[in-house]
């Protein structure tokens, strides 16, 4: 069962049947970009600080504004949000789902999450379900920002497939989440590393400080003032063949 529900427990309004006549398009309509957390490269992916790269501005936006959240403590309130096991039909499977016992977990990606709703308030909030065991909220792992997708483990796999039903298209604080159920041999070790656990953001200033401030051997002095007299024999060669009459002093 889909329902698509906003935070008030009503219904989206339905598109409306009549569309607008389409303008003439000025130019070639560019490519829609696909949300990351639609992408299937996400379904059992692993973030690195290599596969960060750099953080685009797209990043410091969602970075600024989770930050933002957290000092200002506005933290989504679980207990005012609409339960979706409030819905009969939802109350009447998990009771079957319920009755067999089923000894597999289930595991589903939860995509689109709205700021402010972390893991805290997901694993209070999917509680409502069943036995949660494991949730894993993907953060940048330079700044700590959400990257608004996340897999949670159920201790039952029809629960699970019910979340998935229920939650899939559900319309949370202006979000339509997505939420899919993963199948078993997709779910691998990696996409735990981290789950069930306080995120803290790791202190590359400060490491990399004393990394700079740790004392160096000769060996490692000697390569540091080759590559200095390097570099400087290769600006020389360039200013010359610029055409440029001008000595400086070098190390």
């Amino acid at each position: 069962m889909e329902k698509t529900k906003d935070t008030k427990g009503k219904k989206a309004p339905a598109a409306e049947s009549k569309k607008a006549p389409a303008k003439k398009a000025v130019k070639a309509a560019e490519p829609e970009e696909k949300d990351e957390s639609e992408s299937e490269s996400f379904i059992g992916a692993f973030e690195t600080d290599d596969e960060e790269g750099g953080a685009d501005s797209s990043d410091d936006e969602s970075d600024a504004e989770d930050e933002a959240i957290r000092k200002a403590g506005k933290e989504v309130q679980v207990g005012k949000i609409p339960h979706a096991k409030d819905d009969k039909t939802v109350q009447a499977r998990l009771k079957r789902a319920n009755k067999k016992k089923s000894a597999e977990t289930g595991v589903i990606f939860l995509g689109r999450i709205p700021h402010g709703f972390y893991e805290e308030q997901m694993k209070e909030y999917f509680s409502q379900f069943g036995d949660v065991t494991r949730l894993r909220l993907a953060r940048n792992p330079k700044t700590g920002a959400s990257r608004h997708y996340a897999y949670i483990e159920f201790s039952s796999l029809p629960v699970a497939e019910i979340v998935a039903d229920t939650m899939n298209n559900y319309l949370l604080l202006g979000h339509l989440l997505r939420c899919n159920v993963i199948p078993s041999d997709d779910v691998h070790a990696e996409l735990w590393v981290g789950a069930n656990k306080k995120f803290r953001k790791v202190p590359r200033a400060r490491l990399e400080k004393v990394r700079q401030d740790k004392p160096r051997t000769a060996e490692q002095k000697e390569k540091a003032n080759a590559n200095v007299l390097k570099r400087q024999e290769e600006r020389r060669k360039k200013i010359k063949a610029a055409g440029i009459d001008y000595e400086f002093e070098g190390h």
